[in-house]
């Protein structure tokens, strides 16, 4: 029996390094996806899809674009100061989005300068 055992605990010990990899795969496309689900509700009015802020109310307000290095360069604690506080025109989301809720914006904000860098 021992050497049966032995035998599958590498096994045992591999499928559970899969499993956990899966596992937090998953949840890291579920948070991806959460966070383009509420900039798609609370942010994209403005600043569009693409975050190209060619929106007409983006353009009447005259919302900067989220993709280029200017904006991708600022630390994640200053984009979420400005989702949170908001900034000019902005109106200031601290009081309707978590902390948490905050940090999925600034990371999808990230995916916008990959997503629009990948397409030129």
């Amino acid at each position: 029996m021992k050497f049966a055992s032995s035998r599958s605990s590498p096994l045992v010990a591999v499928i559970s390094v899969v499993i956990s990899f899966e596992f937090v795969s998953a949840q890291a496309q579920n948070a991806s996806n959460h966070g383009a689900a509420l900039y798609k509700t609370k942010c994209a009015m403005c600043h569009g899809l693409d975050g190209a802020g060619k929106t007409p109310v983006g353009q009447k307000v005259s919302v900067r674009d989220l993709r280029p290095p200017e904006v991708q360069k600022q630390s994640d604690s200053d984009l979420a100061d400005v989702i949170g506080q908001g900034k000019g025109k902005m109106p200031a989301f601290g009081k309707i989005l978590s902390d948490d809720q905050i940090k999925l914006l600034v990371a999808h904000i990230r995916e916008l300068e990959r997503s629009s860098s990948s397409k030129r």
